[in-house]
């Protein structure tokens, strides 16, 4: 919890502020009971009004002060806690944007929402209540037992009776309460993770009417969260009725032997009154301890989960190499004996590839699905670390590259096409921020989509939905491509970029990119797409199976040939 709470340091003035006043607040609720007794003792039972009246009036006051120091409390407390929280969830995902492709991997997606959200939220809370009641409730407990020390002795000796037994049941519960709710949490990844799938693959669902199998999945996982919820929430709260029992018998305690006390006027009636008022807010101070122990049960529960995420040193992408791109890259690719393994795989994905790109030409990746081809394209930006032998851009290893600059040189359109909720202007204007008007129009037009685009009604601030829900596969895969060509990129990388646009599209499509200068790997299925290509890239279970220009690959290569055979069957059966 040491890591995360640590983000309160630059907070520290606002919580000693709200610590003094919360201090002040309960200074008062500890000293009433004292005057009180003194009312008692030295007005009512002597009849005297001037000392009912004075210090009538005096706890009146104390009572306007307290209330005063609660509410000022309250909102240092409050922009102690909220910016603390910001600062969390800031530091959680600054770090998550730093993890490498493979360091993802190890963190499913709803996992780290969950501590965005929910782990901050309950972190941040308990920070709050801290300040406002939580450390209140064991300083007050505190503070009674003192004060009935200092009125009497012999009857404070039966409000600690049960002390030790307390303080051992209380860290048990705390104990057991942790563990129970770090696996709440976990089972509420699932649940996330669930309602993730379902939303994202809503269509799908409805095609193939799995809406009953899908409630069913998750009444299951939803099912095992209430489960276990139910179980922490029984253990946690076995605590307040234990602890009010223990507390009741040590009042009943006190006013038995108390009464004794004054039939033998060893004791006033003032000094039983305060001893009992301090014992009834000894109670409500430990009524409050269930709910303040499953507060920090839970939160140190969520601490742990939120440390996994913060104290992660290995596999962040830092630009830490001395070796430094040149201002313009060429865009010169080479591999060389590359042999590729995802983590927590065993099986090679790559197996000794290596083969040349030189600057500005155009290089056709093809191959069965699990052949290795996107792969092949995620090494070039350093998506994931190659170990055994290197891949070079201008005749420098990746690896020594700053990551900044290389991948400044690079434009990705992705097997996906990932568009974001905002107008079709700004998801262009993402590719390069700084871009003018006439440049994201410029890549529009190359990428095919301008025309599209002046047909919205609102033209380029026509709004796209999440994922770009209102857009036909087409559209999208162009808006993708022209995302990446306002970056002027020395190296473009299309993974299987073009499989949603018609024959005439895509024509018109290569046709505008052959004025580009960059340096293109183009990962396709279409012969029609391999044949407008410099070189081509035949990949088969992760080797290379052939390499060389398309009227090389038809006389050497048994595979391809027999892939140009069946497109042009599909083809002549199509046009039949």
């Amino acid at each position: 919890m040491k890591t995360v709470f640590s983000y309160a340091k630059p907070y520290k003035w606002p919580i000693v502020i709200a610590l003094f006043l919360m201090l002040t607040e309960l200074a008062v609720e500890l000293v009433q009971p004292l005057i009180i007794a003194k009312i008692i003792d030295d007005g009512i039972m002597q009849n005297d009004q001037t000392v009912i009246w004075t210090w009538g009036g005096v706890m009146m006051l104390m009572a306007v002060f307290a209330f005063l120091s609660g509410a000022t409390n309250s909102f240092f407390a409050s922009h102690a806690s909220q910016s603390f929280g910001f600062d969390v969830r800031s530091a959680l995902f600054k770090q998550v944007q730093q993890f490498s492709v493979a360091t993802l991997t190890k963190f499913p997606t709803a996992g780290l929402i969950t501590r965005l959200t929910s782990d901050v939220t309950m972190v941040q809370n308990v920070l709050f209540m801290s300040l406002r009641i939580m450390l209140r409730a064991p300083l007050l407990v505190i503070g009674s037992i003192i004060a009935a020390f200092i009125i009497n002795a012999y009857l404070a000796m039966f409000l600690v009776i049960g002390a030790p037994f307390l303080l051992v049941f209380l860290y048990i519960m705390v104990k057991k309460g942790v563990n129970y709710f770090a696996l709440v949490q976990v089972r509420l990844d699932r649940v996330n993770r669930v309602l993730q799938e379902n939303l994202q693959a809503v269509r799908l669902v409805k095609a193939y009417l799995r809406g009953t199998y899908e409630s069913s999945r998750f009444e299951k996982v939803s099912g095992l969260l209430k489960m276990d919820t139910v179980k922490a929430l029984r253990i946690m709260e076995l605590i307040l009725p234990l602890l009010l029992f223990v507390m009741n018998v040590s009042l009943l305690a006190v006013l038995w032997f108390g009464a004794r006390e004054i039939q033998t006027n060893d004791s006033q009636i003032g000094e039983l009154v305060a001893i009992v008022n301090y014992a009834m807010r000894m109670t409500g101070a430990f009524s409050m301890f269930a709910f303040i122990i499953m507060a920090v049960a839970r939160a140190k529960a969520s601490a742990e989960r939120m440390e996994e995420v913060l104290l992660v040193n290995e596999g962040l992408e830092r630009d830490e190499k001395s070796g430094k791109m040149n201002a313009t890259a060429e865009g010169e690719i080479s591999f060389r004996n590359v042999t590729f393994t995802y983590p927590n795989s065993s099986e090679p994905v790559l197996k000794n590839v290596s083969f040349d790109v030189k600057s500005g030409e155009k290089l056709a990746i093809m191959g069965a699905t699990g052949a290795g081809k996107s792969t092949l394209l995620q090494l070039i930006p350093r998506f994931f670390e190659v170990r055994n032998g290197s891949v070079s851009v201008d005749g420098k290893d990746v690896n020594t590259w700053s990551l900044e600059q290389l991948r400044q040189a690079i434009g990705l359109v992705p097997q996906q096409s990932l568009l974001f909720t905002g107008s079709i202007y700004q998801n262009l204007a993402w590719g390069k921020i700084e871009a003018t008007a006439a440049e994201l129009e410029h890549a529009a037009k190359q990428a095919q989509i301008h025309t599209s685009v002046q047909q919205f009604t609102n033209g380029y601030d026509t709004r796209v939905g999440q994922k770009g829900v209102n857009l036909s596969g087409g559209q999208k895969q162009r808006l993708s491509i022209a995302r990446a060509l306002v970056r002027k990129p020395e190296i473009l990388l299309l993974d299987d970029s073009t499989s949603a646009l018609d024959v005439k599209t895509e024509a018109a499509l290569w046709e505008a990119l052959e004025k580009e200068k960059a340096t293109m790997l183009v990962v396709t299925q279409k012969i029609r797409t391999a044949m407008g290509a410099d070189k081509i890239l035949l990949l088969d279970n992760g080797q290379i199976a052939a390499y060389g220009t398309h009227d090389e690959l038809l006389k050497v290569s048994d595979l391809y040939r027999q892939i140009a055979e069946s497109q042009q069957e599909q083809e002549v059966a199509a046009d039949a």
